[in-house]
Parts: C-alpha cells; sequence; structure tokens
C-alpha cells in the first residue's frame, strides 16, 4: 500500500472484545494488574512482559523505551538494566517513571506512574546469574547508551571476557541491576467502539488507592 496522509489517517481499528467497569475490577490494582497479566499470558501474546518506560532528567527532557517487566507484587513493578545507561542516569536526578503496557490482541493498556528505586543488591544478583551466559557477557561489556566507533569493540570485549570466564561464575556489574517501581497512579483502558473506551484509575491518596472512571 502506498503511505499518503490519506491512508496514514484512515489506519483505525474499532475495539469490540470486552468492557471494563469500576464496579467489577478489584479494589487492589495490584490484584487487578495481576488478573490482566495471567489472561495476557493465557491468551499466549507474544512478550505480554515488554513494557514502554519513560523517564524524565533533571530538565524535564522525556526519553521512553522498550524494557522487560521482571517481577512484580504488592511493592510495585520490576525491571533490570545498566545503572550508567540514559535511563539510569535520568533515575538518580529524576526518580520518577512512567510504565504502558499495551496488549493489542486483548484490546487493552495499562498506564502506571511512580516512584522508582533499586532492589535490593542480592535480588540483582540472582537475578544476573538466572540469565543466559550470553546475557550475562552482554551486560559486562557493554557500556549501554555511550557512542561507540563500532560493533567489533562489542564483538572482541565478548570474545575476551568468554575466555576469562569460561567455567567460572560471572559476576555481576556493579553498574548492572534491577528498578522497582512503586506506583502512585494506575489506569487500566479497555478498547471499546467508536472511540469511547473505557477507563478505569486507581489514585493513591493517602495511603489509600482512589477508584475513578475516566473519559476517553
Amino acid at each position: 500500500m502506498e503511505l499518503t496522509r490519506e491512508n496514514l489517517q484512515n489506519l483505525r481499528q474499532d475495539y469490540r472484545s470486552a468492557q471494563l467497569s469500576e464496579n467489577e475490577v478489584h479494589s487492589d490494582p495490584m490484584q487487578q494488574f495481576k488478573k490482566w497479566f495471567t489472561d495476557a499470558l493465557d491468551s499466549q501474546l507474544y512478550e505480554p512482559n515488554v513494557m514502554t518506560l519513560a523517564t524524565a532528567d533533571s530538565d524535564s527532557k522525556p526519553r521512553a523505551r522498550i524494557v522487560l517487566l521482571k517481577g512484580f507484587d504488592e511493592n510495585g513493578f520490576v525491571f533490570f538494566t545498566n545503572y550508567e545507561s540514559k535511563k539510569g542516569q535520568d533515575l538518580i536526578e529524576n526518580p520518577q517513571a512512567a510504565l504502558v503496557f499495551f496488549w493489542a490482541e486483548l484490546e487493552r493498556q495499562v498506564r502506571i506512574e511512580g516512584v522508582v528505586s533499586k532492589v535490593d543488591a542480592q535480588v540483582s544478583a540472582d537475578y544476573f546469574h538466572s540469565r543466559p551466559v550470553g546475557s550475562q557477557i552482554g551486560a559486562l561489556v557493554s557500556p549501554q547508551s555511550r557512542v561507540i566507533s563500532d560493533r567489533d569493540i562489542l564483538e572482541d570485549k565478548v570474545k575476551e571476557v568468554s575466555a576469562e570466564y569460561e567455567g567460572k561464575e560471572i559476576p555481576r556489574p556493579a553498574h548492572w541491576g534491577g528498578y522497582l517501581v512503586e506506583p502512585t497512579y494506575i489506569e487500566f483502558w479497555q478498547g471499546r467502539t467508536s472511540r469511547l473506551h473505557d477507563r478505569i484509575a486507581y489514585d493513591l491518596t493517602e495511603g489509600e488507592w482512589m477508584i475513578k472512571r475516566l473519559a476517553p
């Protein structure tokens, strides 16, 4: 199909698969998220733990990228990364973030806003050593977000580190680990026909979750 402004403007999908009522959701947003995430797993969606992570630096300059959810419980949402990356630097300057999940096949979206802190070092170490060896080596050798002259630099470093740690445990680098996003706001979005979508928001107010319906 030829890409024209008209063709682009006419790209749309009418959502009809489900609905969402504030009278039916769980009073605890983490339990509601667990239900929806389980639905995504049961539907065998491709990488349902893919999420957009948005951060901002001290000048409020925003950045967004895709990362993977690696855990969640009553405390919040966990992901792992290089602490010296741009996202890591943003979180030093401004320890707040937003997450977005979009499960197109279920016509669902979840938006999360919260405060970010590093997870315990042992949690990071345990997860690091559960990863494939190639991923461990990649975390060790990559100066994430920094300019490099070519890919050969990485390939050569991988060979060097692979030889150094052959048959040995690879230590978790100090610059790599996990973050916890403790939510203060969670919104569940269910696509509906004619763009009149259902939006149910949980807003943490004085330690209590307040449930609200938002206009689409």
